[in-house]
């Protein structure tokens, strides 16, 4: 119980993309929420949680926490049933210039600590943990390797390497932890989310993640002159966050379970559908662009010939049907997730 004798709930990473949109839902719900912050002093970052404590007067409260200190979410926990664990940084792969320092510590070394704190907070019974699809496959070329070509929860990301693929690498080394840490006791249940590419409207201006960084580019023009024929797995961040809190409310829900919508999306498919609310916006790309240019120049923008080698158009199908049937997950369309996430970075852009 926390000090209203109320049972509460911790989600860490509040001011992330996936969640700060958690924390709100579960406000909705009118759930008491224990958010866990880097630095409360970021008015940037924080101030979404600030305005959340205003809207929802004595429901949410904010806890300084560091994912490489040991203890550090002790507090945060105390009067929680369920652990909502978010936090970790997700950087698209430019962006990353140590891959263990930049990812797989904050993400192994964080989720270890996070779970000891759990296991030393005799409230907690429920853990749900962020993931991603991938810790199913290092490369889309993995998934052609699966039945039917066709990617499901029953498999495990066996070939990134912090060199290669340090965050499908550092988010499978976290989540079999977490999965090795549950099965050594028998007091929390675990439960894993992994959904594909989040898009939708940000609630967190100065966030960092790698979804916003990849629309950014596009939105922004690099690809006026022809999209390159990649596509993505992608679940709306307004669903991701509903799935997590099914996962906490089913109490048969265990395992993993897919969040994304059934087929890819590329980026030539995002330009159309945003281009139905701006058809004059000359930054969006009308047509594909061949291969061979995106072979040739890829190295220009961070891309890698593996890389390359192993993304550029492979398509693939979404098995999503688990989290759909057990936990009655249900999907905005693309177009809508799309075009809401457009009108958010427009809005930021305003602000800026």
């Amino acid at each position: 119980m926390d000090a209203c004798g109320e049972t509460a709930v911790a989600v860490t990473g509040g001011t992330g993309f996936v969640g700060s949109h958690l924390v709100r839902r579960l406000l909705e719900r009118d759930r008491r929420v224990h958010a866990t912050v880097r630095d409360a002093s970021d008015a940037a970052r924080v101030r979404p949680l600030w305005e959340l404590q205003e809207a929802f007067p004595g429901r949410l409260a904010l806890f300084e926490a560091d994912l490489l200190k040991d203890g550090s979410f002790d507090e945060a926990f105390r009067g929680c049933a369920t652990v909502f664990h978010v936090a970790s940084p997700f950087l698209m792969p430019e962006r990353i210039k140590d891959g263990r320092r930049d990812v797989v510590d904050p993400a192994v070394l964080g989720t270890r600590n996070v779970l000891a704190s759990v296991d030393r907070v005799p409230d907690v019974a429920t853990v749900v943990l962020t993931s991603t699809v991938g810790t199913i496959f290092g490369d889309y070329r993995d998934v052609r390797e699966m039945a039917g070509g066709i990617l499901t929860e029953e498999y495990f990301n066996t070939t990134s390497t912090v060199a290669g693929n340090p965050y499908h690498y550092a988010k499978t080394a976290a989540e079999r932890a977490a999965r090795d840490a549950a099965a050594a006791q028998d007091r929390w249940r675990l439960v894993t989310v992994n959904p594909g590419l989040v898009l939708g409207p940000s609630l967190t201006p100065a966030s960092r993640s790698g979804s916003l960084f990849l629309l950014d580019e596009l939105f922004r023009g690099y690809f006026c002159y022809g999209a390159p024929d990649f596509s993505f797995t992608t679940a709306d961040v307004r669903d991701v966050a509903d799935a997590h809190i099914a996962a906490a409310e089913h109490p048969a829900a265990g395992g993993r379970y897919i969040v994304a919508n059934e087929t890819m999306t590329s980026f030539l498919e995002m330009s159309r559908i945003i281009r139905t609310r701006h058809p004059w916006d000359p930054r969006l790309p009308r047509t594909a662009l061949p291969h061979w240019p995106v072979r040739i120049l890829g190295p220009s923008f961070g891309l890698t010939q593996d890389y390359i080698r192993k993304h550029l158009g492979i398509r693939f199908r979404v098995d999503n049907s688990r989290g759909v049937r057990e936990l009655g997950l249900t999907y905005r369309p693309v177009e809508q997730t799309l075009l809401d996430h457009h009108e958010s970075w427009r809005s930021r852009r305003r602000r800026a």
